[in-house]
């Protein structure tokens, strides 16, 4: 179990370090994307819209194409809700999945206890856990507004913190905050990264952003792209474009 995971926290080529954010509600257009894309990137991120849609099935449809599966539905609930529902995700074999750091160090250690004991007891490839720390949507004034009175760099690090030890083996953030996460939890603590836009892209909603080679020169682990590639005329094109991004930041 734990070289499996050492291989995902050390992807073998630059391209497995891009995981495609599949936010769309038509099953067809899913498939298609995932026969396309699966040998060009490392995971593909279902998220709350199209699990919602489509279910476990689309899981299992995905890992059937030899595409592996990061589960994006951001568990955040009481301590035994979210570790009965980490154990089902870990079962149904998707790579990574997360929780809401914010749902307490309880909730997250109960859910990292709980996923390992029952990968030992089932003979099952243990998930990389993530905990979310501060969406890349929100900024100071947001966190004001329900009641959280320190910038977002400081909300972060201590979320991320927490959820370290806590157990879990690393973070959602934005790139803006590697630095800082790193300083506080380490070059072993991965770090996922939303808020990326290839150059010249559109910010949509996001506001903490960067390219994806600013992302990497700033240390992430892995990089999730939604609709600059699902959108794109030519998805297969913006994707390799992007991992070229992506090797272009390391070179530098």
């Amino acid at each position: 179990m734990a070289s499996n995971l050492q291989l995902v926290r050390s992807p073998a080529s630059v391209k497995e370090r891009l995981i495609v954010a599949l936010d769309l509600d038509d099953l067809e257009r899913v498939k298609a994307l995932v026969k396309l894309l699966a040998g060009e990137l490392g995971m593909f991120k279902v998220g709350k819209q199209l699990f919602t849609h489509a279910g476990p099935a689309v899981v299992k449809m995905i890992e059937e194409m030899e595409g592996e599966v990061f589960l994006d539905l951001k568990f955040h609930d009481i301590p035994t809700t979210v570790a009965k529902a980490a154990i089902e995700a870990t079962r149904l074999g998707v790579k990574m999945f997360n929780v809401h750091a914010s749902g307490s160090l309880e909730m997250m250690r109960q859910t990292a206890k709980e996923v390992r004991r029952v990968c030992r007891q089932e003979t099952l490839r243990r998930p990389i856990m993530l905990a979310v720390t501060v969406l890349t949507s929100l900024e100071k004034r947001d966190l004001e507004r329900v009641g959280v009175d320190r910038e977002v760099l400081d909300q972060v690090v201590r979320l991320a913190s927490l959820s370290q030890e806590a157990g879990m083996d690393g973070v959602v953030a934005s790139p803006q905050e590697v630095a800082a996460i790193r300083a506080a939890c380490g070059r072993r603590f991965v770090i996922v990264t939303p808020g990326i836009r290839p150059r010249g892209g559109k910010q949509d909603d996001q506001r903490r952003v960067m390219t994806p080679a600013e992302a990497i020169r700033a240390g992430v682990d892995y990089i999730v792209v939604g609709r600059p590639i699902t959108e794109a005329q030519d998805p297969l094109s913006a994707a390799r474009e992007i991992v070229a991004e992506m090797a272009h930041g390391m070179e530098e």
